[in-house]
């Protein structure tokens, strides 16, 4: 008894130094982020500005893979998810002009690519790695297949300033002049989070991730689920693909994605495999890409401009080198279940 108290006294103490330690970080980041913007207002609303636009894909991204992974399957193939959702959809608004139209294809377009994963990994029990490199290798190969040089879109997202709200100094610009699926992603975000830890929907889909046979003993199907968690999940990798080509870009590049399926899934690893934390890293990947772009912009680094796009992905490396090992995913995260 006295040891169990002593590790659970010293397992609170590590949450509230934890605690301390993030509220001390925000804080001085806050203090530092002030002191810029006094002294260059400009440079510091874009860097910021920059940081919510560039970290949007991440986090859509991430919440597709931690709500595959918190059901028990693994999802590397989200680069492939967000890469055919950017595709369909830039096709679609090409050959119809309706915005709307566009990106609700998109979002179809990778909850299909996430019942195919389903199906493979449950349906037809393949591995799951191998499962997720398909649908990575497939979406390369169709989208530069099909793709014609030469087609754009017809119309792109526009920011919506929000009233009043936009003109509160640095705050405003950064958070209330963005375009509607950057604010989305925000809103879903809170709701994940919520659903997540608050729903019995986020009850049975963390039972299925931890414990499948616990959770198949008190009637919850658990491969139906995660076909559907599965699925749904990937409606946030297809809106990640239409973020880039309808509201980032405004059209279609071959391999477009460049890689940020897979920094998705550093992100998820460092926030925890919850959805406020890889809010939290997804910024602080967006504000590593945002600053090297401005340091590129400005000219008075005498560096070549590779070595400081390389910052994005090198403090990738740092986060899954550093983390991976920390961080303690689901129990039964790809484990194939079959029922007695």
């Amino acid at each position: 008894m006295a040891t169990s108290a002593t590790v659970t006294k010293t397992n609170t103490k590590k949450k509230i130094d934890s605690k301390t330690m993030m509220i001390g970080g925000a804080l001085l980041l806050a203090a530092v982020v002030l002191y810029k913007y006094m002294n260059d207002p400009i440079t510091t609303t874009a860097v910021l500005s920059s940081t919510i636009r560039q970290s949007t894909p991440l986090v859509l991204g991430a919440l597709c893979g931690l709500i595959g992974e918190r059901s028990g399957i693994i999802n590397i193939g989200i680069e492939g998810q967000m890469l055919m959702a950017a595709f369909v959809s830039f096709l679609v608004n090409v050959y119809t002009g309706n915005l709307f139209i566009a990106i609700t294809s998109g979002i179809l377009a990778g909850m299909g690519m996430g019942l195919f994963l389903a199906w493979m990994s449950i349906g037809l029990k393949m591995d799951q790695i191998i499962g997720g490199t398909v649908i990575n290798i497939m979406a390369l190969g169709l989208t530069s297949f099909f793709y014609q040089v030469g087609l754009t879109t017809k119309g792109k997202l526009p920011s919506i300033p929000l009233g009043p709200l936009a003109e509160i100094p640095l705050i405003g610009p950064v958070l209330f002049d963005n375009p509607p699926i950057t604010y989305l992603t925000m809103l879903l975000v809170i709701a994940v989070q919520f659903a997540l830890f608050r729903t019995v929907w986020g009850l049975r889909t963390r039972a299925i991730g931890e414990h499948p046979s616990a959770a198949d003993t008190v009637g919850i199907n658990v491969n139906l689920t995660r076909y559907l968690n599965v699925s749904f999940a990937g409606a946030f990798a297809g809106l990640a693909g239409a973020y880039l080509t309808l509201e980032a870009v405004g059209s279609f590049e071959r391999g477009m994605t460049n890689g940020r399926g897979f920094v998705a899934l550093a992100v998820m690893i460092f926030g925890k495999w919850t959805p406020l934390g890889s809010w939290g890293a997804a910024l602080l990947f967006g504000f590593a890409s945002a600053y090297q772009t401005q340091l590129q912009f400005s000219g008075n680094i005498e560096i070549p401009h590779q070595f400081i796009g390389m910052l994005p992905y090198l403090l990738t490396i740092i986060v899954l080198a550093g983390f991976v090992g920390r961080s303690r995913p689901p129990a039964a995260v790809g484990q194939l279940y079959e029922t007695e």
